[in-house]
Order: C-alpha cells, then sequence, then structure tokens
C-alpha cells in the first residue's frame, strides 16, 4: 500500500503480512519499496516462528529476487483480503486518502500514526 509523506514526490510503503486463512495482520513496516523492507518484513516474520508455506503478492521486483518461486504466487485472485485492508485503512484515516489535502509532514509522524491505526484496528480487536 503506497501513500504520500512531505510530497508528491516521497511516496511511503506499507508493507504487511497477513493471515490468509481469516485476514489478521501478523506483521508490518513502514518504508520504501526496495529489498530492505522486505528482509525487515521477513525478519519479523521469522522472530514469530511461522511455517510459511505459500506468499501471495504484487508483481514487485523485490518478491522475484528474495522468496523463492516454489512458494510465490502473484496476481491480483489471491490478494483481495489485503486490498480490502487498504480500503478500510484509507477510510479510516484521511492521510492515506490518494486524493487529498492531508499528508504527513515527517516520516516519523507518519510512521506513528499508521502503527497507531493498525494497533488499533487489528490487535485491540484481537483481546476482546
Amino acid at each position: 500500500m503506497w501513500m504520500r509523506v512531505n510530497s508528491k514526490k516521497t511516496p511511503s510503503w506499507l508493507w504487511h503480512a497477513i493471515n490468509h486463512d481469516n485476514g489478521d495482520v501478523i506483521a508490518f513496516v513502514l518504508g520504501n519499496r526496495g529489498h530492505n523492507m522486505i528482509w525487515k518484513l521477513l525478519d519479523l516474520l521469522d522472530t514469530l516462528n511461522l511455517n510459511i508455506n505459500m506468499v501471495y503478492s504484487d508483481n514487485n521486483f523485490a518478491y522475484h529476487d528474495i522468496i523463492h518461486s516454489n512458494i510465490l504466487t502473484t496476481g491480483k485472485k489471491n490478494t483481495q483480503k489485503i486490498e480490502r485492508k487498504h480500503l478500510t485503512f484509507r477510510t479510516r484515516l484521511k492521510r492515506l486518502s490518494r486524493k487529498t489535502i492531508c499528508y504527513s509532514k515527517s516520516f516519523d509522524m507518519h510512521s506513528i500514526v499508521v502503527s497507531l491505526l493498525i494497533h488499533h484496528l487489528e490487535f485491540l480487536y484481537m483481546l476482546f
């Protein structure tokens, strides 16, 4: 999921992993669209000791370079749940909308606000 920070020329990306069975967010990172962000996300997933046997993604080059092709599936067919989460995030937080005058001026504040939104929507409701 992409969003803008400070100007139209500085996009930021939300990388997150969800459980494909129930749609729960497992881990997320914010940053650019390069290899270092997918390594951070994979490191977070490794700390959870999950047995990942399938990865569904868009056609980003970083996935193809890092994740083995036998567990990687690209395309829109299996990414509906994550796209639905994107719509929920954009609806709940105005600065994530594509055509808006609301935006984050600093990456630090942007990551704090997006992290609070995800924690509130995903992890807080899991407790009750």
